[in-house]
């Protein structure tokens, strides 16, 4: 979810959920090999920040946010194209494509959920006016009911809370998953399964770990129990791998600028990784699925600071 952590005032414009580099900071996407551990960066850029990868169906390129807009990053010449939209606010890095390839669903700082064309034009607004901002994350493998985390009253001091609806708009349905707040939900690749992250385990205000809950609201299990701050669940296509984002023990949300580690394990055993990334992120960096539909590669990004920067 973008926007502010529990217990922080939401911004109140379009323009104060677009991020932007810091001085002496650098964008970098990278690409992971889940096989071997090997890393490619992709693309560089000091001018603007981008945020959360979702792969195109034919793997040809990635769709990212940056600047309140929505991007694609051409992966044969490295070409990034701002995608033509119209008629909405701002974007934010809660996206997800659509199964049929040719659309993406999108959180904007209007508070809503909308799907558009991946070759731009105007969007089309999914959500009601419910008096509820809604942060997506997941859209059912069938292409029919949308994941998402509601925000009552745009009140960031309240807890997120998980919801699902149909994908051409209707009544949401919540789905209690206890006290706390919780964030990052998508569907497992057979729709069995809610994946999320959620403060419900612990006591501890912020200390997100990582879950999953049957559609219906049965089964809720505790997948790993850790020290850190764990966000951002992301089954492979195949469903046999996983990455989430790693935060320092006493995190409050998923800030950004931290020194962060991107996790990689087998679905059947949460508890051993298969490989850990040390990097320099946090919000941003793997927000929505970025898993090629090969399930053979990830993408994630980072957000380095030069030597002048750290020194500040």
């Amino acid at each position: 979810m973008s926007g502010e952590p529990s217990g922080t005032a939401a911004p109140t414009t379009s323009a104060a959920r677009a991020r932007s580099l810091r001085t002496g900071q650098r964008c970098e996407v990278w690409v992971a090999d889940a096989a071997t551990g090997e890393r490619e960066l992709l693309f560089t850029t000091h001018d603007r920040l981008l945020e959360a990868p979702n792969w195109t169906l034919e793997c040809a390129a990635l769709v990212l946010n940056g600047d309140g807009s929505l991007w694609m990053l051409d992966l044969a010449g490295r070409r990034l194209d701002r995608v033509p939209l119209a008629g909405i606010a701002a974007l934010n890095n809660d996206h997800v494509l659509d199964p049929d390839g040719g659309h993406i669903y999108l959180s904007a700082a209007d508070g809503h959920i909308h799907r558009a064309s991946l070759r731009g034009g105007k969007p089309t607004r999914v959500t009601a006016d419910d008096g509820w901002s809604h942060f997506l994350h997941g859209v059912s493998p069938d292409g029919g009911t949308l994941v998402y985390v509601g925000i009552e009253d745009g009140d960031f001091s309240r807890p997120g809370r998980l919801m699902t609806m149909p994908a051409d708009g209707g009544m949401p349905t919540p789905i209690d998953t206890g006290t706390g707040h919780c964030d990052g939900p998508e569907y497992s690749p057979d729709g069995q399964w809610l994946y999320l992250n959620t403060e419900a385990f612990t006591p501890d205000p912020g200390h997100a770990q990582l879950a999953r809950i049957r559609p219906d609201g049965s089964g809720f299990e505790r997948l790993l129990d850790s020290r850190t701050v764990d966000w951002f669940p992301h089954l492979s296509p195949d469903g046999h791998l996983a990455t989430y984002l790693r935060f320092p023990a006493g995190t409050r949300g998923h800030p950004a600028d931290l020194d962060v580690e991107l996790v990689v394990v087998s679905t059947d055993n949460w508890t051993t990784p298969v490989h850990t990334f040390a990097l320099f992120g946090g919000q941003g960096t793997l927000n929505v699925n970025s898993w090629a539909p090969t399930s053979d590669r990830f993408a994630y990004v980072t957000y380095p600071l030069d030597a002048a920067a750290l020194q500040r």
